[in-house]
């Protein structure tokens, strides 16, 4: 798999501590609106969630020679494991706070997966393993990406669509118009833009922020792994482990796409150097670290490969000023109340974006890698890829029951994927006309 070199800027420090800082600062409002969601959607506490996505990112940098550009936030694909652990826990007779901590333990064991993924890719070599997932698996898989996390946003807009519009238009206008700062810092403005105009049309009641304290603990003993240790329960245990941990496998290829995707749009290739074995270990190793303190398991997050795509500024280090944020506001209840607040429609609108520039990367790695739909074989596994994700996503359940496993459509779609890119002949016997009717290509026969 070939990554074309990009445009762009790979030491933000020539741009000035001021810019280096606030591009930072624009890094972490990308991650926030959907890191918060997670806890939000499971009962796991926000300030917990913001301390280990700003570890969990700067572990996935020391393991990857802080060679990658990429933020973890609190992972979607296990929210369904969550909260069927919980009720799991509930019927026993144990409270909702206790049950997560069980379904936390089964996380730890889900992050401990990537470790032996990373191992095999160590073994075996990453060409061996990746040339299951050529551009024509991936490429797809990236334009799912953003395609199922669409719907989040155009939910988020539908509660103000005033706001909605006021973020895009000035994320937009700066993109396009912008000079010096304006031009690199897009999304900030959107977003600051856009909540300003929701406070001064009184959408926003600030009263809980006045409550809120000014410092506090962003974890403590009851919503960890040790809670389960004091009200130990084996046949729980297990029951969350068998139901958890096999999801790992659906995001260990979500992880696989997303590093391509970085990959893609900075014009490197992550997958050789520093390594998939190094990028697998420090996700799956951030997810372990979180999931023991009660926070959410982590993922790269496809916001920030948006805002890297938008900005053109590459460089590890502002990712990592972003997740030193994220730490210090974890201790900052006050702080954590007052982007809690942030209107829907204000996420939606700039969210809307960024999903968009995620499918964008995925439709710009099938033409840089020449992915020849001439042929029925790479058509029949981009259908299916694409299909699945998104038909599975927005269905009557939004998931595939398999017991008390729930498989995502995106983890559906990359198994497909992956199986029919396997299996189908590299060439099919067949002619493949244009639209006048004159003979374009002749595929001989495997």
């Amino acid at each position: 798999m070939e990554f074309k070199p990009q445009e762009g800027i790979n030491d933000a420090r020539q741009l000035g501590a001021a810019k280096f800082t606030i591009l930072g600062v624009q890094h972490l409002f990308a991650m926030f609106g959907a890191t918060i969601l997670v806890p939000a959607l499971t009962g796991l506490p926000v300030s917990t969630t913001l301390l280990f996505a700003g570890l969990g990112t700067l572990l996935f940098h020391f393991m990857s020679k802080c060679q990658v550009p990429a933020f973890l936030g609190s992972s979607f694909a296990f929210i369904g494991g969550y909260l069927s652990v919980k009720q799991m826990g509930v019927d026993l007779g144990l409270s909702e706070t206790l049950s997560l901590g069980y379904a936390c333990l089964g996380v730890c064991f889900a992050g401990l997966m990537y470790f032996v993924m990373a191992g095999l890719i160590k073994a075996f070599g990453s060409k061996k393993v990746l040339r299951f997932f050529p551009p024509v698996v991936t490429g797809p898989m990236v334009i799912a990406i953003g395609l199922t996390l669409s719907g989040s946003a155009i939910t988020n807009c539908t509660s103000n669509w005033l706001l909605a519009i006021t973020a895009i238009v000035v994320v937009i206008g700066c993109s396009i118009w912008g000079k010096g700062i304006l031009k690199i810092i897009p999304i900030l403005l959107g977003v600051l833009a856009s909540y300003i105009l929701a406070a001064a049309m009184g959408e926003v009641d600030f009263s809980a922020v006045g409550e809120a304290d000014w410092f506090g603990l962003p974890f403590s003993k009851e919503t960890s792994v040790l809670a389960v240790i004091d009200n130990f329960d084996g046949g729980l245990m297990l029951s969350s482990i068998v139901a958890i941990v096999p999801i790992a496998f659906a995001t260990i290829m979500e992880h696989i796409g997303d590093v391509c995707a970085i990959s893609s749009t900075v014009g490197k290739d992550f997958l050789s150097t520093p390594g998939l074995h190094r990028t697998l270990c420090g996700d799956g190793l951030a997810t372990a670290f979180a999931s023991l303190f009660g926070a959410p398991a982590n993922t790269t997050y496809g916001e920030n490969t948006g805002v890297l795509n938008l900005t053109r500024v590459f460089d590890p280090a502002v990712i990592r000023l972003a997740a030193i944020f994220s730490i210090l506001l974890s201790f900052c209840p006050k702080f954590s109340c007052m982007i809690g607040l942030m209107p829907a429609a204000t996420i939606g609108g700039v969210s809307l974006i960024l999903y968009g520039m995620i499918s964008s990367v995925g439709v710009r790695n099938l033409v840089e890698n020449n992915v020849d739909f001439s042929s029925s074989r790479n058509v029949f596994v981009a259908a299916l890829i694409l299909v699945l994700a998104i038909g599975v996503k927005y269905g009557a359940n939004d998931s595939v029951a398999i017991g008390s496993v729930h498989l995502s459509g995106l983890a559906i779609a990359a198994i497909v994927g992956i199986v029919l890119n396997a299996i189908l002949p590299e060439k099919l016997g067949m002619k493949v006309k244009s639209f006048n009717g004159k003979e374009k290509h002749n595929i001989a026969k495997d």
